[in-house]
Formats: C-alpha cells, sequence, structure tokens
C-alpha cells in the first residue's frame, strides 16, 4: 500500500528526495506528520544510531522546510563516505 501523500507539494517532493536515497518515511505519530529514517545504521553518523526526522504536517514556512529535509538526507555523513563525497581528501 502506498504511503499517503504531504499535504504540501514542496515538503512532498522533499520527501521522495530522500526516499530516493533510502530513507524510510512512516507516516502517523502523536504530533508530527510523519518520520524518516535514515537507511544506515553507523556508530559514526550523527548520533550514532538511526537519524530520525520528524516531518511536520504544518510547517510555519513550507519552503524552508523543505530544503531542511533535503539537507538531512544530502549530508549523511555515513552516504557521502559510501559514495565518496564530501571527504576532504585532495590529491595533488
Amino acid at each position: 500500500m502506498p504511503r499517503a501523500k504531504h499535504p504540501n507539494k514542496e515538503v512532498e517532493a522533499a520527501i521522495q528526495h530522500a526516499e530516493k536515497n533510502g530513507w524510510t518515511v512512516e507516516v502517523g505519530g502523536a504530533h508530527a506528520w510523519g518520520k524518516m529514517y535514515c537507511p544506515y545504521n553507523d556508530a559514526e553518523c550523527r548520533c550514532g544510531m538511526h537519524c530520525i526526522t520528524s516531518i511536520w504536517s504544518t510547517p510555519k514556512n513550507p519552503g524552508n522546510f523543505s530544503r531542511q529535509l533535503r539537507r538531512v538526507v544530502d549530508n549523511c555523513t555515513t552516504h557521502k563516505k559510501q559514495h565518496g563525497e564530501g571527504t576532504g581528501d585532495t590529491e595533488d
């Protein structure tokens, strides 16, 4: 069964971006529309557990919130490491 779409199109696009990068989205919860879970369980990644991000149903500024969600996905340290992005290693 497909998940419910977020009511805001910008936030929905950010959620789809997360899903394309392997993140799991669970709809529902006490105070949020849902949550996004990082696919990696790496001790070096942020808090040492799965990265979890709440998805608000009615963010104050949907554009800023959608960019924030994308940043969480794009800045995942384990994802960057596995794909050779942003390691800071340069060979001269």
